[in-house]
């Protein structure tokens, strides 16, 4: 009888001996990042730590532990995956984090990544009173358009703790996906999802925060995508011609859904410089730990007439 090949599992026993392989793997497979980690390294230890069940913040306790041969084999199967189907980690795990906050993901949703959820659990928004959110308990209503996931509605609900808010998207399937994030977070009384184009499902409702991380990616970007962004919702990225086709629509609706005193904060990616020369709006432009000029706010009064 010929002798059973050798498995990976049979040498790589510790936590930190499966992060070197996968490492390793990962370059040399030249896979693309960007779905909440920038490296190898930190995909790696992402896949490792939530493949384990264990907290994501810091790898470095566990290196030396050493690992069942089920565990093994399970974190053997996750790396091989990445590596051949090219699909983010967080597909293949079933779940992505904003600022430590889980959701559950699949291929019916983009994969959470916005800088607003950063923006609002940091309290970036209220810059200590001078913000442009300076008092987050006034909020009583927040919309988030095009919600996918629903992360971003889910957070809005804990930066605003005495808002209700409402989330709109086109897609029914990432709704189905948002309703389950929902239920994890026990924010059915406070997170009202619903079905439609942009504004179309809301009947005139006004709101004091509009919140919106839109389809913002050009066509041409689109079509030169890596694989691993290909495993998204097309209809998540696709922005038109330039990106900025659905932002187009949401400046010149918006005004007619806030509050006198409320505000649009909308993640745009690079099309700064085409907004500004388009559209005669005084943008205020926030910046997060990781992008600049991405994001922007107006009030209703800037956006009143429009």
């Amino acid at each position: 009888m010929a002798p059973t090949p050798a498995s990976p599992a049979d040498d790589l026993l510790t936590v930190r001996d499966l992060l070197r392989y996968a490492v390793s793997r990962f370059g040399a497979a030249k896979l693309a990042y960007g779905h909440g980690t920038t490296t190898a390294l930190d995909e790696a230890a992402f896949m490792l730590l939530e493949g384990l069940s264990l907290p994501i913040d810091d790898l470095a306790p566990w290196l030396e532990a050493r690992l069942t041969r089920p565990e093994r084999e399970k974190l053997l199967g996750l790396i091989e995956a990445r590596v051949t189907t090219r699909k983010p980690a967080p597909y293949l795990l079933g779940r992505a984090y904003i600022q430590g906050v889980p959701f559950r993901v699949d291929e019916r949703v983009i994969i959470p990544r916005s800088y607003l959820g950063e923006m609002m659990m940091t309290g970036a928004l209220a810059g200590d009173g001078a913000g442009p959110v300076p008092d987050p308990f006034a909020v009583e209503r927040v919309l988030d358009l095009c919600t996918g996931s629903g992360c971003l509605a889910i957070l809005a609900a804990m930066a605003f703790p005495e808002a209700s808010v409402d989330a709109v998207d086109l897609s029914s399937d990432a709704l189905e996906v948002a309703k389950l994030n929902v239920a994890d977070h026990e924010m059915g009384e406070r997170v009202r999802l619903l079905q439609g184009d942009l504004f179309a499902p809301l009947k005139g409702q006004r709101y004091d925060l509009i919140i919106t991380n839109p389809p913002y990616v050009a066509q041409g970007e689109v079509d030169a995508f890596p694989a691993e962004f290909k495993a998204e919702p097309v209809m998540a990225h696709l922005g038109g011609a330039d990106g900025l086709d659905i932002v187009r629509r949401i400046l010149r609706t918006a005004g007619d859904h806030l509050t006198p005193d409320g505000g649009l904060l909308c993640e745009i990616g690079t099309g700064r410089d085409i907004l500004e020369e388009e559209f005669d709006l005084p943008f205020l432009w926030l910046d997060s730990e990781e992008s600049e000029g991405e994001v922007f706010w107006l009030t209703a009064k800037d956006l009143a007439g429009r």
